[in-house]
């Protein structure tokens, strides 16, 4: 648990401070930043954290995330990268006052199980998406299948991703794709540069939905499916996304400036 406010008999707030974890990207910024707040609040092993400080950029967020998903404290970022969409300003003073305030919001992860042409399963989970992408000097053949039923029976394209709400203003939003509101029960799936059916965009979907894209002439056409940057597996001949449920990052914002109001305010720049 995160620090919490509360009252004294005389009506004084009071932070009941946590113990704090923090992480740090390898940047020289955000290494500063971590020996400056170690001396200030202390350091804890992760196991024994009741907040979990990561300082750098949404790059290493999401690896932040992905490392600690089986621990049960929230992770608050704070920016020492260039975006930081998923981070909140960087400042030292008044850190256990923050967290004590801030809002969380909960992410379910994308699930992908890629088949590469050798017939291994290689498994992954995509806090932002999951990418189809060309490997090749031609573009893919992909058919799309929702639920059991082929909805697009050749897409020719660059590439193409399914995307969380989370993702929607990252590779999503690059690819034209739509931003999707926080808490909305709905993924996204975008073309990359669609030939045929020309400028396809793609299709909203509902979170329960699995989808699959099945490579076409894989051997002349070459695809590889992406997680997160994180897992590649290159020459796939099919790929099946969904949502995780089982599976919930826990993540901190300044009140004012969650997920929900970050994804709004992009809309209006």
């Amino acid at each position: 648990m995160p620090a919490v406010p509360g009252h004294s008999p005389g009506g004084r707030e009071v932070i009941v401070s946590v113990p704090i974890a923090f992480l740090a990207s390898e940047t020289e910024v955000a290494q500063s930043a971590l020996s400056r707040l170690v001396a200030r609040y202390g350091n804890v092993d992760l196991d024994a954290a009741g907040a979990i400080v990561a300082l750098g950029g949404d790059g290493f967020m999401l690896h932040t995330l992905h490392d600690t998903q089986g621990l049960a404290a929230p992770v608050y970022g704070m920016n020492c990268g260039t975006i930081g969409f998923l981070m909140n300003e960087y400042a030292e003073e008044g850190l256990q006052e923050r967290l004590a305030r801030a809002r969380e919001e909960v992410i379910n992860p994308l699930s992908m199980r890629a088949v590469g042409e050798d017939g291994q399963v290689r498994t992954a989970l995509a806090i932002n998406e999951v990418s189809m992408l060309r490997a090749g000097p031609q573009a893919a053949k992909l058919r799309i299948t929702i639920d059991g039923i082929v909805r697009l029976e050749e897409l020719v394209c660059d590439g193409a991703l399914v995307c969380t709400p989370a993702g929607s203003t990252a590779y999503n939003y690059s690819a034209h794709g739509p931003i999707l509101p926080i808490g909305t029960q709905v993924l996204a799936l975008t073309a990359m540069a669609a030939f045929r059916p020309r400028r396809w965009r793609g299709a909203l979907l509902p979170t329960t939905a699995t989808i699959r894209f099945d490579v076409l002439e894989a051997d002349k056409r070459p695809v590889m499916a992406d997680a997160d940057s994180r897992v590649s597996v290159r020459r796939v001949r099919s790929v099946e996304i969904r949502s995780e449920p089982g599976v919930r990052h826990r993540i901190l914002f300044d009140p004012g400036h969650g997920l929900e109001e970050r994804i709004t305010r992009e809309q209006f720049v």
